[in-house]
């Protein structure tokens, strides 16, 4: 076994918080389950110092902790934790019809704003400046909040063709408000003004989040005498580093799926494949294309609010091991309430009073390892019509996750996924692999780091050619800032759409990188020496 560089990957689910370690040859050394606590964060280092315990070697081996967390999540569901914005958006008076927030849930909306304001400016999408910009107005606004906003968000109409108008706006906020957290669109969302805006805002809202799990994480580690370099899983499965995470807490929101994604993968040995991830809680359900999850190619919801930063394609359905099972005149209802991380206490089988799809599962003989169908007692009818319903849900989520009629396998993970049936209409076969339970914590522990850039490109004089260069270097830039190796990073996808209609040649091209992580600098000196 080679003990020079283990990795610690942690992820953090409704009922459950996982940990595992990994070898340099990726060999499981070590693997933890434990129940997630009201408190994230104590259920993390409870999960970090169950792991450690486990391990049974020096803790100085360990080189890298990667975690995936549903911090950002909770605080937007939860609408707490979030920075109080100040909102900018370069695009009057053509946008003034619709302000920032439009939509937005209302309180959300009121945990959030701190201020908003739409000033005179913006471009077309060749770059061409729309009206000049009003630079007094931003003063002025931005002036006005200095002491109470929190963060800033900076959004410009057209601003991925030409950002110059975000950067010069943020200049005048650093000059008026100091040392704030400044979020800008054209980093986070592509096109579509309304919904890069909502990312943006949401971006810096987070910013505080973002700090405290970085700060409780880095105190947690440093407090078990280990040194290694963090990182965060983000939404496309891959990972970020600390001050990549600071800037850009927004990608965090999809990385719980994305991490079981990756770790099904690795576990079956595939690289495309439908993965149906079952929790507590929910199931989610994606397509890996390539090694990695598909990307949704729309407008995605984040708690009530429409964005397009980069999300994953996923159908996401209420249905999970804590899944609560009742009956009324109309017949068995499934969820979508559910037990969450009380399984322990409410569960039949584990002596509770409450009717779960966990109990489901034992009545119809998915789960016999769980317990035998006789400590459901009275129930026993109810539970396998509600499985009956279950396997509906779950045929139907699939076929909607699926793109094509060819019939993909599909790879089951997730303490839930006892409640999937041996074969399913549309797929080849339904998978299992080893350590199933805890791929969503092996996802984070293997997962590379990336970059990625959506812009579009007015072509001038170096044509497609040199619009394609700047955007897999910028691309490139990306994922070593994020924690790549810089000498290995490649392009893993690339995508170029001519935009027709206009008077000059415009192409919008995403580019992604990525790249193994970062040695450590402290294992390179050891290694040195």
């Amino acid at each position: 076994m080679d003990d020079a560089a283990w990795r610690v990957g942690i992820d953090v689910g409704g009922t459950n918080t996982d940990a595992v370690v990994l070898d340099a040859e990726d060999r499981l050394l070590a693997r933890v389950k434990t129940t997630t606590s009201e408190d994230v964060t104590v259920g993390i280092l409870t999960a970090l110092e169950l792991a450690l315990a486990d391990l049974g070697g020096p803790v100085s081996n360990i080189t890298h902790v990667m975690l995936g967390t549903t911090h950002a999540t909770n605080a937007i569901l939860e609408r707490r934790d979030l920075y109080k914005v100040a909102m900018v958006r370069i695009g009057g008076p053509a946008t003034r019809s619709i302000p920032p927030l439009a939509g937005w849930p209302e309180r959300l909306r009121a945990a959030v704003s701190c201020g908003e304001e739409i000033i005179d400016g913006g471009v077309e999408m060749t770059g061409e400046p729309l009206v000049p910009l009003d630079e007094e107005a931003a003063r002025s606004f931005l002036g006005s909040l200095a002491g109470r906003a929190e963060a800033v968000s900076i959004a410009g109409v057209f601003s991925p063709v030409l950002a110059d108008q975000e950067l010069r706006i943020e200049e005048i906020a650093r000059e008026e408000m100091g040392d704030v957290p400044v979020s800008l669109s054209h980093q986070i969302g592509s096109l579509g003004l309304l919904e890069r805006e909502n990312a943006c805002i949401l971006n810096a809202a987070l910013v505080r989040v973002a700090r405290r799990v970085i700060d409780g994480l880095t105190s947690a580690i440093s407090a078990y005498g280990v040194s290694a370099d963090i990182y965060v899983a983000q939404n496309d499965g891959t990972l970020m580093g600390l001050d990549y995470v600071r800037r850009y807490p927004v990608l965090t929101i999809g990385s719980g799926p994305t991490n079981s994604m990756r770790g099904a993968i690795y576990l079956a040995g595939m690289s495309d494949a439908l993965v149906v991830d079952v929790g507590g809680t929910s199931t989610d359900i994606g397509i890996i294309s390539n090694g990695f999850p598909r990307e949704s190619s729309t407008a995605v919801e984040v708690g009530g609010v429409r964005t397009n930063f980069r999300m994953p394609d996923l159908v996401s359905v209420a249905i999970g091991g804590g899944t609560i099972i009742t009956e009324d005149g109309s017949g068995v209802r499934i969820g979508p309430e559910s037990v969450g991380f009380h399984i322990r206490d409410e569960a039949l089988i584990f002596g509770g009073p409450t009717p779960t799809l966990t109990d489901a599962a034992v009545a119809t003989d998915r789960a016999g390892f769980l317990g035998s169908p006789s400590q459901v007692g009275s129930h026993t009818d109810l539970l396998v019509r509600a499985m009956g319903g279950c396997d509906i849900f779950v045929v139907e989520a699939v076929d909607r996750a699926k793109v094509s009629r060819k019939e993909l396998p599909l790879i089951a993970v997730g303490g839930g996924s006892i409640l999937i049936p041996a074969s399913i209409p549309g797929v080849s076969e339904v998978i299992r692999p080893d350590q199933y339970d805890v791929a969503n914590a092996i996802g984070a522990a293997i997962a590379s780091v990336s970059g990625e850039i959506d812009r579009v490109y007015k072509l001038g004089s170096g044509g497609r050619e040199e619009a394609v260069s700047d955007a897999v270097a910028t691309a490139k830039r990306e994922a070593v800032t994020a924690g790549a190796d810089p000498g290995s990073v490649d392009v893993v996808e690339i995508e170029e759409v001519p935009l027709a209609y206009l008077t000059e040649p415009v192409i919008r091209i995403r580019v992604k990188a990525a790249g193994p992580l970062r040695p450590p600098k402290s294992h390179h000196e050891a290694v040195a020496r």
